[in-house]
């Protein structure tokens, strides 16, 4: 048997070599490639008709000293619908066999080559024109609420296509597919003939293409001959609250192809009651159930309905819960009352009625005959939610929910003074109570006569009152009341109490001592008083300076500035200014001339010459010669003491003589004796400021508080 050799090692060695030489010379001829373009063509055109096949060529020219393996890929509005690979240098070519408007769209070729890619230019194809589709039913003629098949075909088309079913021209149904054809079941739930078709629309993101409408089939829908019956017992009118209700919806007709009914009993958007072919209801009747009952009958889409109207009454009417007075203050009687204003005789009498007050859902009286109820004046406050129930046969009814806010009183109010008062000008009082329901009423007065009235609505608004008084002892005639019930007295505030700035008058500058007795080297005082409310910051001037020579504030109404020793540069016109929280005044100047002191005058008698008469030399002998001195003294002034005068002395000198004649040659015993007549002590510079200041004015007001 004969065994093939294997290969020796020299053998696989050379093929190794030789492989590896090979594909050193594809690599080498791989790199030296050159794309020179790529071209995609629709073929027959751009522009086709349904039904043309159509060609889509791609086209690479490549430069290469070899054969490459080419990758081509084709696009349709950027979504790949071919791909291929190709070694040889033959053009790509996708077919679109009988072209459909689904195929509408931008075409573009990419060809890749040894990792390196190159796109064509897109191009449009445009396929016009749409297949009309074919519409077909599996019956013609079926009953309400059968169903039935619907087809409706376009076999040529392709793409996302949205069909649609009418119904004599108005839309029945429609659905979105992947498909040419859509087949849907329906059921029709009346009776009689209609005309089918049905058309639709290739998507073609963002437009869409309709196609035609397709053939109309007429079908015949006949009647189900089955009808609902509602019946109602008590019938007719006479049925009162309290009776029994019976109530029962049911079939009539062939059932023989029923399957699937169903009825239903209900009112308004209550289900009452459900069955296959018969639904019952029995019930107290109350009067809120009035109204119309509907017994419905469902067999597919099939619907059917029949109504009955039910009228019950009254056994009684709903109460009322009525309160007296209709306006209640804290700790005042209150009546409630409840009550039914009508109730059927053939049933119950108006005794038969039993009330139940509540308040805050606590029962408060329970199964009064009457409905009565007070609320004592010990109940401070009876404000709360308030209701009454009825009831009679145990049919029970509820009152509407009267909400009680009992109002506050009026608290005392209290008066006060909205910024500052000055006398002369206007400003503002408000009157407010702390407590008290709205409105209330503010009346100011003056000494008991009305001056405004002011009524308080809103919770934000404030009685304020506007006033101007002449005098600062005005100001404790104002008064004011608040009142919000009128069955009970006012309360009157406490008298306006407030600061009262009076302002300043009558500036006036005193100077001391008198303006005849300044002179060198004395004390002088400026006196500055006015009248008006305190506190008053006093300013002195002289006339030709800006700023003041001394400034002081003081709670008095007079100050003044001590010059201590008064010079000659002392003289000028001086003048103060006064002012406080409401005004400024200046005085009137006053000129003040600084005189020089005065020198000592001396006057002597002198003795008669010895040579003259005998008579007069009796005289002398008998009588001593006497001399009359007067000095001139300059009085300091003492803040405590007013220099009203010039201070003055008068000295008396007795001198006798010797007998020789010389003064000093006889000594009396009682020698040279001086007799002073001096002044008594001054009054003090306080008094003379306030007579100073006041001799022409009255006391100053002080503040009202």
């Amino acid at each position: 048997m004969w065994e093939p050799q294997q290969p020796s090692v020299r053998m696989v060695t050379r093929l190794l070599l030789l492989t590896s030489v090979l594909l050193s010379t594809c690599k080498v001829a791989e790199s030296q490639a050159l794309f020179t373009s790529v071209t995609l063509t629709l073929e027959p055109s751009n522009a086709v008709s349904q039904g043309t096949n159509v060609t889509v060529r791609c086209q690479a020219l490549v430069s290469s000293s070899g054969f490459l393996n080419r990758e081509y890929t084709i696009y349709k509005d950027n979504t790949m619908v071919y791909t291929k690979n190709i070694t040889t240098t033959e053009d790509l070519i996708y077919s679109l066999r009988m072209a459909r408007v689904a195929n509408t769209g931008k075409y573009k070729c990419k060809v890749k080559i040894q990792g390196k890619e190159r796109s064509s230019n897109s191009e449009k194809l445009t396929v016009t024109g749409l297949q009309t589709p074919v519409l077909s039913v599996d019956k013609r003629v079926f009953s309400e609420g059968e169903e039935v098949t619907i087809w409706c075909k376009a076999p040529e088309e392709s793409g996302t296509i949205v069909f649609y079913f009418y119904k004599d021209s108005k839309d029945l149904y429609e659905e979105m597919v992947n498909a040419n054809h859509v087949k849907t079941k329906l059921q029709f739930s009346k009776a009689g003939n209609y005309r089918l078709h049905c058309d639709y629309r290739v998507i073609l993101l963002p437009d869409s293409i309709q196609s035609n409408a397709s053939n109309n089939v007429v079908v015949t829908v006949k009647e189900l001959f089955i009808t609902p019956v509602i019946s109602v017992r008590p019938h007719g009118s006479m049925i009162i609250e309290g009776d029994n209700l019976d109530i029962s919806c049911s079939v009539s007709g062939d059932l023989q192809n029923s399957s699937g009914l169903k009825v239903h009993l209900s009112k308004g958007p209550n289900l009452l009651s459900t069955g296959q072919s018969k639904a019952n209801h029995s019930m107290t009747a109350w009067a809120k159930h009035s109204g119309e009952f509907e017994c419905s009958l469902e067999i597919g889409d099939v619907f059917k309905q029949a109504k009955e109207n039910v009228t019950i009454t009254e056994l009684f009417s709903q109460p009322v819960l009525t309160m007296y007075p209709t306006e209640v203050f804290e700790r005042e009687n209150i009546t409630f009352t409840c009550k039914s204003s009508n109730y059927s005789s053939d049933r119950i009498s108006a005794s038969d009625v039993k009330y139940t007050i509540y308040k805050d859902n606590h029962t408060l009286t329970q199964g009064s005959s009457n409905g009565i109820y007070f609320v004592p004046v010990v109940v401070w406050n009876p404000s709360g939610i308030y209701s009454c129930k009825a009831d009679a046969r145990e049919i029970y009814k509820y009152s509407a929910k009267l909400p009680v806010q009992a109002k506050v009183l009026v608290s005392k109010p209290e008066i006060t003074v909205i910024g500052r008062v000055i006398v002369g000008q206007p400003f503002q009082v408000r009157c407010h109570s702390d407590r008290g329901s709205l409105p209330i009423e503010y009346t100011l007065f003056k000494k008991y006569s009305e001056v405004n009235l002011i009524t308080v609505q809103q919770p934000h608004h404030q009685a304020i009152f506007p006033i101007t008084i002449q005098h600062y002892s005005d100001m404790q005639d104002y008064q004011c009341k608040a009142q919000n019930n009128p069955k009970v007295y006012a309360l009157v505030s406490n008298k306006l109490n407030t600061t009262v700035i009076v302002p300043l008058s009558n500036p006036g500058l005193t100077v001391l001592p008198d303006l005849l007795e300044v002179v060198e080297g004395i004390e002088m005082y400026l006196i500055c008083g006015v009248e008006g409310s305190p506190p008053v910051t006093f300013k002195w001037y002289r006339r030709g300076n800006v700023q003041p020579l001394f400034t002081t504030t003081s709670s008095k109404s007079s100050a003044s500035h001590q010059i201590k020793e008064v010079g000659n540069e002392h003289s000028g016109t001086y003048y103060c200014e006064a002012i406080n929280n409401a005004n400024v005044v200046q005085s009137q100047p006053v000129t003040i001339d600084v005189g020089v002191e005065a020198a000592v005058s001396v006057w002597s008698e002198r003795p008669v010459d010895p040579g003259s008469d005998g008579e007069s030399s009796a005289a002398s002998n008998n009588e001593p010669d006497v001399e009359y001195t007067e000095v001139v003294h300059r009085q300091p002034v003492d803040p405590a003491r007013v220099p009203l005068r010039k201070g003055t002395e008068t000295v008396y000198s007795e001198v006798q003589n010797s007998p020789t004649g010389a003064p000093g040659d006889h000594y009396d015993s009682q020698g040279s004796v001086e007799y002073a007549d001096l002044n008594g002590d001054q009054p003090e510079v306080n008094q003379a400021l306030l007579q100073v200041n006041h001799q022409d004015h009255h006391d100053l007001p002080v503040p009202v508080e």
